[in-house]
C-alpha cells in the first residue's frame, strides 16, 4: 500500500503541475516539445500534435519543454545540451511577452493550488467537517478578551463548557460558533466541574468577536502526539502516544501545563515522569534553548501534541468551498511558517524529509481511508507549490526572478548567464535532496 500510494501521490501532483504549464504555454502560442512526467531515461512515450508526450525512468519529478525555452539544464538531464543559437520563431517561449511568460512559468503553482483547493472541498462535501468533540477549556488569554468579556478569565481549568446562550455544545466548534456568529449583546456561558455561569457582553465587531473566540483554548491532554527527529525527545527515547505527568517534580495536567514547565527551563537537563501503557517511566532530557518571537529564551522539548477525538458533521456545497478555501488558506500559512522556522532555526533540520518521509506518510495516510489521502495530497500539493516558488535557479521561483530582472533591466540575461545561474540552482537543488535523504537514513536507522 505504501508504495501503491506514493506512486500515486507523485504522480498525480507531477502531472497536474506540469499540465498547468501545457495548458498556460498553449493558451499564450507557446510550442510544447515534450510534456515529461518523470526525469531520466524514456520508459515509454508517444508523439501527438508537435508534443513528446514522454513517461520518465526517475519518478521524482517531470517538466514541460517548451519551444525556443533556453533550459539547458532539463536538457542535459536528457543528455542532450546545444549551445548553438538560432533564429526565434513565433512559437518560441523566449519570443512571448514578458507577462505571458511569467503566467506561464507560475501556471504549475497556481494549478497546484487549485488541485489542494478542489480537493479539499470535495474532501468536505463528501465526507463532511471534522469538529473537535470536546468542550473543556485548557486555557483563556485575558489579555485579548475583547471588554465586556473578562469574567471568562476566571473559568478554571479542566471546566466544560455545557452551555453558551441557549447552544448546549457537542463540539469546540459549536462554542467558537455560538461566540462569533450569535447576536451580539448579553450572554451566559455556564460550565462544570466547577459549576459556575459567567456574564459577558458579546461586542458587534467581527474582529473582537474572532479575538473572543480564540482567547479560549480547547483542552489537550500532555500525550505526545509526535517527536521531531533530532530533537531533545527523540535523544531521550520519548515516543509518541507517552504521557507527561511531571516535568521537574512539577504535575502537569494539560498541554499547556507541560509546554509552561518545558518553556521555563531553557538549555536545563530536566527530568520528566512518562506513562507509556500504563507505566511509569523516568526521562532525563537536555531541553534545547530557543528564542521566541517575543526574544525571551525559552525551552523546548520536540514533540507534538495529539489532538482530542473529533466527530463528523455533514456540510452543503457552499459550506463544503468555504471550507475548501479556508483550509488551503491555513495549510499554505503552517508551510511558510515551518520554512521560516527552519530558516532560524527554531525548527530542526534534522525535520526535513524527502521521499522514505513522503512514502511513510503517504501509507499511513492511505491506511486511515481515501479522505484522509486526498488531504494528505492536499496538504502536499499545496508544500510542493510552495517549494517550487523558492528563488532557487532550475525552480519556478528561479525563473520567475530571472523574468523580475528583466523587467527592472529592460532586456533579459543573457544565456550564457542563465546557464550559470541554472547549474548553481542544480547544486543547491542537489544539496537540499542529499540532505534531505540523509535525515531519512538517519530515521530509518533510529538515530
Amino acid at each position: 500500500m505504501t508504495i501503491l500510494a506514493t506512486i500515486v501521490l507523485l504522480g498525480v501532483l507531477i502531472f497536474v503541475h506540469e499540465l498547468g504549464h501545457f495548458w498556460a504555454a498553449k493558451s499564450v502560442g507557446v510550442g510544447v516539445e515534450r510534456f515529461s512526467i518523470g526525469l531520466g531515461p524514456t520508459i515509454w512515450g508517444f508523439r501527438r500534435g508537435g508534443t513528446e508526450y514522454v513517461l520518465g525512468a526517475i519518478p521524482l519529478g517531470g517538466y514541460v519543454k517548451m519551444q525556443g525555452m533556453e533550459d539547458e539544464v532539463m536538457e542535459h538531464l536528457e543528455g542532450g545540451a546545444s549551445d548553438s543559437p538560432r533564429e526565434p520563431r513565433p512559437g518560441d517561449f523566449d519570443a512571448q511577452p514578458l507577462a505571458a511568460r511569467a503566467f506561464v512559468i507560475s501556471a504549475g503553482v497556481v494549478m497546484n493550488m487549485l488541485f489542494a483547493f478542489l480537493l479539499y472541498t470535495v474532501v468536505a462535501a463528501a465526507w463532511g467537517v471534522q469538529e473537535l468533540a470536546v468542550t473543556r477549556v485548557m486555557t483563556v488569554e485575558e489579555s485579548t478578551l475583547p471588554a465586556g468579556t473578562h469574567s471568562l478569565a476566571d473559568i478554571t481549568p479542566g471546566a466544560e463548557i455545557v452551555r453558551v446562550g441557549e447552544v448546549v455544545p457537542d463540539s469546540w466548534n459549536d462554542i467558537v460558533r455560538s461566540l462569533t456568529e450569535g447576536r451580539a449583546g448579553p450572554l451566559q456561558v455556564e460550565t462544570t466541574s466547577p459549576r459556575a455561569v459567567f456574564d459577558i457582553v458579546v461586542p458587534p465587531s467581527d474582529e473582537e468577536r474572532s479575538a473572543l473566540a480564540a482567547s479560549l483554548g480547547y483542552w489537550i491532554d500532555p500525550v505526545v502526539g509526535d517527536v521531531e527527529s533530532g530533537s531533545p525527545a527523540a535523544g531521550a527515547s520519548i515516543e509518541p502516544e507517552d504521557r507527561i505527568t511531571r516535568v521537574a517534580g512539577v504535575p502537569v495536567e494539560s498541554w499547556s501545563d507541560m509546554l509552561r514547565e518545558i518553556g521555563a527551563r531553557p538549555g536545563e537537563r530536566v527530568e520528566l515522569r512518562l506513562l507509556r501503557d500504563g507505566t511509569a517511566l523516568t526521562r532525563i532530557v537536555e531541553l534545547d534553548d530557543i528564542e521566541s518571537p517575543t526574544g525571551e529564551r525559552r525551552g523546548r522539548l520536540g514533540v507534538w501534541n495529539t489532538e482530542p477525538a473529533a466527530l463528523t458533521v455533514p456540510v452543503g456545497f457552499v459550506e463544503a468551498v468555504a471550507l475548501g478555501w479556508g483550509e488551503t488558506v491555513r495549510i499554505t500559512r503552517l508551510i511558510l511558517g515551518f520554512l521560516r522556522d527552519l530558516v532560524t532555526l527554531n525548527v530542526s533540520p534534522r525535520s526535513v524529509g524527502s521521499i522514505g518521509t513522503i512514502a511513510v506518510a503517504s501509507g499511513e495516510a492511505a491506511a486511515a481511508g481515501m479522505d484522509n489521502f486526498l488531504r494528505f495530497m492536499a496538504l502536499f500539493s499545496i508544500n510542493l507549490a510552495v517549494l517550487n516558488m523558492l528563488p532557487i535557479p532550475v525552480l519556478d521561483g528561479g525563473h520567475m526572478i530571472f523574468l523580475g530582472i528583466e523587467l527592472v533591466r529592460g532586456q533579459k540575461l543573457t544565456i550564457k548567464q542563465r546557464v550559470r545561474w541554472s547549474q548553481v540552482g542544480l547544486v543547491v537543488v542537489v544539496g537540499i535532496m542529499v540532505w534531505a535523504l540523509g535525515n531519512d537514513l538517519l530515521r530509518f536507522l533510529g538515530l
